[in-house]
């Protein structure tokens, strides 16, 4: 009797894991990419986002200097404040600030930081450790630039170049 109560305990305990196991075993996923950067990275990146917050409002962006430069398709519209442009990196004084058109008004959805090359040879000191992507001759100019999608996800990952996610608005 005993071993015939352990059959069906047996197939009830089959059916729970068998039915616990995912349909699929696909890898691919319509979720954005998650960067694996490193605490001092995404600190990093927060300092970053406190500094340009007020940055959602243009007309702040605007006040402070930031004029439009041109269209990107994956960047969006281009602001620079020609004043920040030096040979420094500074994590919170972006040159650049990226928008696209939303609504009635501008979203802001990343930003831009340049470095001239007459400044440096090689790829300036960015953010901690090797994720940051330092562009040289970025859009054909004499500069170093280095993109960081602080307000709008790249599945490409943080520092891609062109973000999908930012629709071609470009005349």
């Amino acid at each position: 009797m005993k071993s015939f109560l352990l059959f069906p305990i047996f197939v009830a305990m089959c059916c729970v894991l068998i039915g616990s196991v995912p349909a699929t075993t696909s890898t691919t996923s319509a979720a954005p990419a998650v960067d694996d950067l490193s605490p001092v990275t995404n600190h990093e990146l927060a300092l970053a986002r406190n500094a340009t917050a007020r940055y959602h409002d243009f007309n702040r962006a605007a006040d402070d200097g930031f004029e439009f430069l041109h269209c990107v398709p994956g960047e969006g519209f281009e602001y620079v404040n020609w004043s920040r442009v030096d040979c420094n990196f500074d994590i919170e004084q972006p040159e650049a600030l990226h928008y696209i058109a939303e609504g009635n008004g501008l979203r802001l959805v990343g930003v831009e930081y340049v470095v001239p090359t007459a400044c440096t040879a090689t790829p300036p000191e960015g953010f901690t450790g090797d994720d940051d992507e330092w562009e040289f001759m970025a859009e054909g100019l004499p500069i170093w630039a280095l993109r960081a999608a602080l307000w709008l996800p790249n599945r490409e990952g943080m520092f891609a170049e062109h973000n999908p996610a930012i629709p071609d608005q470009c005349p």
